[in-house]
């Protein structure tokens, strides 16, 4: 990339080079490596990966939180290391810790944010009142932050990083530990928010509301990608139309065996119990593993059959141990 002497660089909003993150301690740690990523404008990108993934790593260096170790970083054409407060300007954070100022009311909160970021007060007051009704928290406007439940509080936590208009929002986790019925309010938000060409970028371990909201996803593990596209894109690498998984008493491993030997089996894989077939020619499937579980004594406790979901990718690429 030609970039000039003053930390500007041209093209995606978020773009990367051989990015990366080590922690030195008596064990040198990796926590992102060599990463190259880059997300164009008006989109809504998500970063998948499990616990240590180095999807928090990433967003705090772009967000200039984290100092890279090395490689390069843009957000907005700014170089993340050069111009670290230029970048803080053009960008709106919404972390997964609760930080609100609990000293101010609701309505305060998105006021004096957008005073901080230079907004004047005459357009800080109209753009309150307005992220106010976009976001459903008019009614609230006076109340304080701590009489908020979880749900508003993402909410308003939402409303404040875009009070500046921010060319980037970035989302950590935002609506980890609220209840569904809020998740999914908040999703409708982020689509209208997306369809106005906001350029989102998101962490999250909810595979439905990558699925639901991201153009495209890059899959992360150990501080590598492992896998980058659509959701549609990544369910077909499978190689596979049917996920069947059956639920047997007893030691699968023979069935897995009389399993790969079946037409229109591309690959099974075992998960304690469960045996999962990916078929890319389903007919057929399901009545042969039950007719075979049966022949091996086998008494099947559940069988399911449904579509690849990216929960499968994401668990085929990192596997199905439990991270701490």
């Amino acid at each position: 990339m030609n970039s000039s002497g003053n930390g500007i660089a041209p093209g995606a909003p978020i773009r990367t080079e051989q990015l990366r993150k080590v922690y030195a301690g008596r064990k040198e740690l990796v926590a992102v490596d060599s990463l190259d990523l880059e997300v164009a404008g008006g989109e809504f990108f998500g970063l998948l990966g499990p616990n240590g993934a180095g999807k928090s790593t990433t967003i705090g260096m772009l967000t200039t939180t984290v100092v890279p170790s090395g490689g390069r970083a843009f957000v907005a054409g700014i170089d993340v290391r050069k111009r670290a407060s230029a970048v803080k300007r053009r960008i709106g954070v919404v972390s997964q810790a609760n930080t609100l100022d609990r000293s101010l009311t609701v309505w305060e909160n998105l006021y004096y944010h957008g005073r901080f970021f230079g907004v004047s007060r005459r357009a800080a007051r109209q753009r309150a009142d307005v992220l106010l009704q976009q976001f459903s928290l008019a009614e609230r406007h006076a109340a304080m932050v701590f009489e908020l439940s979880g749900g508003l509080a993402q909410r308003l936590m939402i409303a404040r990083a875009l009070v500046h208009r921010p060319d980037v929002l970035f989302l950590d986790e935002p609506t980890s530990g609220i209840d569904p019925q809020t998740r999914i309010n908040l999703w409708r938000i982020l689509e209208e928010l997306h369809a106005e060409g906001q350029t989102i970028l998101l962490t999250t371990h909810y595979m439905e509301e990558a699925d639901r909201l991201c153009e495209r996803v890059a899959i992360l593990d150990e501080g590598k990608v492992l896998a980058l596209g659509s959701p549609t894109e990544l369910k077909r690498t499978l190689g596979a139309d049917t996920v069947i998984a059956l639920t047997v008493d007893g030691d699968p491993e023979n069935l897995r065996s009389r399993a790969t030997a079946i037409r229109g089996v591309r690959s099974v894989e075992l998960d304690g119990p469960i045996v999962r077939v990916f078929a890319s020619s389903p007919e057929g499937v399901l009545a042969q593993l039950v007719a075979d579980a049966a022949s091996l004594g086998l008494p099947v406790r559940d069988a399911a059959s449904h579509p690849p979901s990216l929960e499968t990718v994401f668990l085929s690429l990192t596997g199905r141990e439990y991270r701490e």
